[in-house]
């Protein structure tokens, strides 16, 4: 829903994602194409397992290597196109969901909501 509040979470199980502030417990799952707004920029850990930033606070949830079995698809796209894994993301950033995508109307609008991005 727009202006729902989000918080990045670990669910102990080796993966992250989103929950509500107020019961991480539970996951929330979103759309592929709906576009969030964290309060600073999203920071996540790199394949070293350093922190970086992204300098965004703006993203988009996409679902990526979707062709793949056994690894995880839910990933954030950024301003800049660079994607990260939401497994990457650090613990306990607050996001507002900005916007839930469209219904397509053509057969092009489709294709790009469900876009599969190959992420190596």
């Amino acid at each position: 829903m727009i202006g729902e509040k989000l918080v990045t979470h670990n669910f102990g199980t080796g993966t992250r994602g989103f929950a509500a502030p107020e019961d991480c417990s539970v996951a929330v799952c979103l759309l592929p194409g709906t576009e969030l707004a964290f309060e600073n920029p999203v920071k996540y850990q790199t394949t070293l397992m350093f922190r970086t930033n992204t300098g965004h606070t703006v993203a988009i949830f996409r679902q990526i290597n979707k062709g793949v079995l056994q690894i995880n698809h839910d990933a954030l796209e950024f301003p800049d196109g660079e994607i990260v894994l939401l497994t990457r993301l650090c613990e306990g950033q607050r996001a507002t969901v900005l916007t839930l995508p469209t219904q397509p109307k053509t057969a092009g609008e489709t294709e790009a909501q469900q876009r599969v991005a190959q992420v190596g």
